[in-house]
C-alpha cells in the first residue's frame, strides 16, 4: 500500500486490511488475479483505474519492488557484512558527536521507501510544503523540505564519513561505499524533488477544479486555456472602454446644478424651466506600469499589457516599462506595433535581455534615477511582478520614494501572500506600496485590472 500512496491513491486503514485480505483469498501465483483483487479494494473510481494498473506493473517489475533499507541496499551492491558495519557506526559515531543532529541526517537515506514515505507526510514536512502554491515554487520548496530532512547536513558529513572510510578500508574500499552512499542521498534527493512536483501538481489541479480556465493559475494553463484566458481579458476591455464610453457622454451634457437651476428661474417668475447644468472638467491621471517579463511571470505580464494596450484611452498619457535585470522603455512599440506584434517582439529580447536573472534592486534604482522625476501626483504606477530578487538586494526604500512621488503605487504579484518566503521580497514591498493586488489567475487578474481602471477616477 505504500507504493500505491506514493503514486497518489488515497487508501485508508480499512482498505488497506481488506487489500491484504484479497491478496490472502486469491494468492500471489496468478499476477491478473492479484491485480484484480486489489483494484476491487483501492480504485474507487474508474477513471483510475489505468494509473493503478500502470503502477501495479512498475511495483511487480524486477527490481522495483520493495528494496528494504540502506543497509540492505548497500549488501546488495555486493559490500561485505564488514564494510557495511563500518558504514553504520560512523552513521551513529556522527550522530553522537552533533547531538542527535546526525541520525536525523541520514534518517531519510537509511529509510526503506515506505519510511521515507512517512517522512514526506509527518506534520513537519507538511508544514514545510503548506505555503506551496504553484509548481514554478518546486525548486525553493525541494530546497526547504531536504533541509527539514536533514539532507543538507548529511551531505556535509559525507566528506568525513569518506576520509574515515579511507582510514578503516584502504582508498579503494572506503571510495566505492563512500559513492554508494553518495547515490542513496540523491536517490533521496530525486524523490523528495517528485513529492513536491506531485503536490504542487495537485494543488494546481485542485484551484483549477474550482471554475474554468479563468480560475486556473497561470503556470498550469494548457494551450487551449490560455487561449480562453486572453479572450477573457479581452471581453474585461471591451466592457470598461464601454463603460468610459457611457460616462463621457454624460459627462459632456453635465449634472443638473440645484443653484445655477434656481437662479435661472427668477426670468420665468420663479418657475424652473429650464434646468441649470455644470459640466465637472476633471483631468485623466496618467498611468505607469512596470513588468517583469522573467520566465516565472512571464503569462501574468503579457495579459497585463495586452490589457493595458487595449485601455489607453482610459487615461491622458500611459507609459509602459519591461524589466528583468535592467529597465526599458516599450510605449513606442506597443503604440507603432500593436499589441500582439509589440509583444513578441518584447518576447525575443527587443527591449531588454530576458537571459538574465531578475534584478528587483537594479531595475528599480535604474528606473528611479532615469524616470523618477517625471512622476507627479497625477501618475499612477503599476508595478507587476513576484517580487523574487535571488537573494540581491530589492531596494525597498526606492519604491517607498517612488511612492511618495506619485498619486499612488499599484503591485500585482501572481503569487499569494502564503508564498512570500524564501528569496521573496513582497512582504517589504507590501509595506512600501498603496496596495498589493494578487493576480494568480485570469479572474484575479480580472479584479485587479478593474482596481487599476478605477484609478482614473
Amino acid at each position: 500500500m505504500w507504493f500505491l500512496r506514493r503514486e497518489g491513491f488515497t487508501i485508508s486503514t480499512v482498505q488497506a486490511i481488506d487489500a491484504a485480505r484479497a491478496c490472502d483469498l486469491v494468492g500471489v501465483a496468478d499476477r491478473d488475479t492479484l491485480r484484480d483483487a486489489i483494484a476491487s479494494v483501492v480504485v474507487e473510481r474508474a477513471g483510475d483505474l489505468a494509473r493503478y494498473t500502470a503502477s501495479f506493473e512498475r511495483f511487480f517489475t524486477l527490481g522495483h519492488g520493495h528494496v528494504g533499507d540502506l543497509w540492505s541496499r548497500l549488501r546488495d551492491l555486493g559490500f561485505s557484512a564488514t564494510e557495511v558495519g563500518a558504514v553504520r557506526d560512523l552513521v551513529q559515531a556522527v550522530a553522537t558527536k552533533r547531538e542527535g543532529s546526525g541520525e536525523s541526517a541520514f534518517r531519510a537515506a537509511v529509510a526503506t521507501e515506505n519510511e521515507l514515505d512517512q517522512l514526506l507526510l509527518t506534520a513537519g514536512a507538511i508544514r514545510a510544503l503548506s505555503p506551496l502554491t504553484s509548481s514554478r515554487q518546486t525548486g525553493f520548496f525541494t530546497q526547504r523540505l531536504l533541509e527539514q530532512l536533514g539532507v543538507s547536513r548529511a551531505a556535509s558529513a559525507l566528506t568525513r564519513i569518506r576520509q574515515a572510510l579511507h582510514d578503516a578500508l584502504g582508498r579503494e574500499r572506503g571510495d566505492a561505499l563512500a559513492d554508494a552512499l553518495t547515490a542513496e542521498m540523491e536517490r533521496v534527493r530525486r524523490r523528495v524533488r517528485a513529492h513536491v512536483e506531485a503536490t504542487a501538481k495537485r494543488i494546481e489541479a485542485e484551484a483549477g477544479g474550482q471554475g474554468g480556465p479563468m480560475d486556473v493559475p497561470f503556470a498550469a494553463l494548457s494551450e487551449a486555456q490560455l487561449e480562453e484566458v486572453r479572450r477573457g481579458v479581452r471581453r474585461l476591455t471591451e466592457r470598461l472602454r464601454g463603460a468610459a464610453q457611457v460616462r463621457r457622454r454624460k459627462a459632456a451634457r453635465g449634472h443638473i446644478d440645484p443653484h445655477l437651476t434656481l437662479r435661472r428661474s427668477l426670468r420665468t417668475g420663479g418657475i424652473p424651466l429650464v434646468p441649470g447644468r455644470r459640466v465637472r472638467r476633471r483631468a485623466r491621471p496618467r498611468l505607469w506600469v512596470l513588468c517583469d517579463i522573467s520566465e516565472s511571470v512571464r503569462v501574468a505580464s503579457r495579459f497585463f499589457l495586452e490589457f493595458l494596450v487595449a485601455t489607453q484611452e482610459l487615461f491622458e498619457r500611459t507609459r509602459s516599462f519591461v524589466f528583468v535585470s535592467e529597465i526599458g522603455e516599450v510605449t513606442g512599440l506597443l503604440d507603432e506595433l500593436g499589441p500582439e506584434r509589440a509583444l513578441a517582439r518584447i518576447e525575443a529580447g527587443a527591449a531588454v535581455n530576458r537571459t538574465h536573472n531578475s534584478n528587483y534592486g537594479r531595475a528599480l534604482k535604474d528606473f528611479e534615477n532615469r524616470f523618477g522625476r517625471d512622476m507627479d501626483r497625477r501618475t499612477t504606477l503599476v508595478i507587476l511582478g513576484d517580487g523574487r530578487t535571488n537573494y540581491l538586494p530589492d531596494e525597498a526604500a526606492v519604491v517607498r520614494r517612488l511612492r511618495e512621488r506619485a498619486r499612488s503605487v499599484l503591485w500585482l504579484c501572481p503569487e499569494g501572500p502564503s508564498a512570500w518566503t524564501g528569496d521573496s521580497a513582497m512582504p517589504r514591498y507590501a509595506a512600501a506600496v498603496s496596495k498589493v493586488l494578487v493576480a494568480r489567475t485570469g479572474r484575479e487578474l480580472e479584479v485587479a485590472a478593474r482596481e487599476v481602471a478605477a484609478r482614473r477616477a
